[in-house]
């Protein structure tokens, strides 16, 4: 007989501490029950009836008899206790493959201390930037603009200062102003078309809504008188280009020039002229001279 079947499991009977509990009538009264189902009158077409019957008596006689009973209940404490042993070494080593898992995971793992001090070094550079930022800002005086507006009064009050002031010539400044129509003048624009006549120096832009001005700042006297007899700009928008502070000095009297302009058509004063209209109105002065 295997001794790896069950006596107990084949008398339909509970196996282990239970079966090791039954009385010999209690096994009597499962054989007969089982043999009553496994009798081969009542198996005439199984071909195993006969060999499941004599595993059947087999079993019972196992049973029934103390001695061989009592080492088969052995036999079984013996694979249980090799069962738990083997499932309490499972789970140690389980245990113990989880600890080293969480060892190694704790040993790559960043410090929670040097996180923090990481942290605290970014946020102290940040802080540390910022406050440089704001000592500069200081120091410069430059006000923080948040609207166009206060970037234009800012640009206007910086070029006032800078054409009032006693280390610009004032004939060397030309006073430009357009209609916003089309494309607008930068000063990109107006120092490339400036240039043709001498070196610009600087321009400042100021511009409203409609209407746009500048102020350009020549090298030289020579080159902001060129600049004003010549026409810049779209012929269908021009630039009106005149002086800050007139050079024309003129010798003749007062009474002269009252009299030719009440001979001369009405039409743009003297500070009004631009480009070519400005060297007709010189040409017909020294025409009546002559």
């Amino acid at each position: 007989m295997d001794i790896k079947v069950d006596h107990y499991v084949v008398l339909d009977l509970p196996s282990g501490k239970e079966g090791a509990k039954l009385s010999e009538k209690d096994i009597s009264k499962a054989y007969k029950k089982k043999a009553l189902e496994l009798h081969l009158d009542k198996r005439p077409d199984d071909p195993n009836a006969h060999l499941n019957f004599q595993k059947l008596k087999t079993s019972y006689e196992v049973l029934k008899d103390e001695k061989a009973r009592k080492l088969f209940d052995d036999l079984l404490r013996v694979k249980r206790e090799k069962i738990q042993r083997q499932s309490q070494q499972d789970s140690k080593r389980r245990k113990m493959m989880s600890d080293l898992d969480a060892r190694e995971c704790a040993a790559i793992a960043p410090d929670a201390s040097d996180l923090a001090r990481q942290e605290e070094e970014r946020i102290a550079r940040k802080l540390k930037e910022e406050i440089a930022r704001i000592r500069a800002m200081l120091s410069n005086k430059v006000p923080t603009a948040t609207n166009p507006s206060q970037k234009e009064t800012h640009a206007k009050a910086k070029a006032s200062t800078e054409v009032k002031g006693s280390s610009v010539d004032k004939e060397k400044v030309l006073k430009v102003s357009w209609e916003k129509i089309g494309e607008d003048s930068t000063a990109q624009r107006l120092r490339e078309l400036f240039s043709e006549f001498g070196e610009v120096e600087d321009v400042v832009i100021k511009c409203s809504k409609k209407k746009g001005s500048a102020l350009v700042v020549m090298s030289s006297k020579d080159a902001a008188k060129a600049v004003c007899g010549n026409v810049l700009g779209n012929l269908l928008n021009p630039l009106l280009i005149v002086h800050l502070q007139p050079t024309v000095q003129s010798t003749m009297p007062s009474s002269f020039f009252n009299a030719e302009k009440d001979r001369e058509p009405e039409g743009p004063s003297l500070s009004n002229l631009v480009g070519a209209g400005y060297q007709k109105f010189e040409d017909s002065v020294l025409e009546k001279k002559r």
